[in-house]
């Protein structure tokens, strides 16, 4: 069995502003991705929201054998990573074909095999 990382970029400031009605929505389709989860016959190993990406740090080599430790994340961009599910499966098509009906209610991803 292979592992996937599905990763949620989304634009923070946006979702911050959206009426209940929209959360509400976008809830109901994680419920709907994870139902399809389970009857494929895929293992939910994890998953979970991530804080702003406001409260990242970031840390990288700075070239003198030390680290450069900095607030906020790697990438200045409108998307950030929100979210993310880690799934364990033996069926990648069925995984995918999960994951293309989940982005087709809305829903951003980004699907990715993990090395062995």
């Amino acid at each position: 069995m292979s592992r996937y990382l599905i990763l949620l970029p989304a634009p923070e400031a946006e979702w911050a502003d959206l009426p209940p009605d929209e959360h509400a929505k976008g809830h109901a389709s994680h419920v709907q991705f994870q139902q399809d989860l389970e009857a494929g016959g895929h293992e939910l190993l994890v998953a979970g929201p991530l804080d702003p990406s406001a409260t990242a740090t970031s840390m990288r080599p700075d070239g003198a054998g030390g680290t450069l430790v900095t607030d906020g994340p790697f990438t200045e961009s409108a998307e950030q990573v929100v979210g993310f599910y880690l799934v364990r499966s033996d069926d990648e098509a069925d995984l995918r074909a999960a994951c293309e009906r989940w982005s087709s209610r809305g829903e951003l991803l980004e699907f990715r095999r993990m090395a062995e």
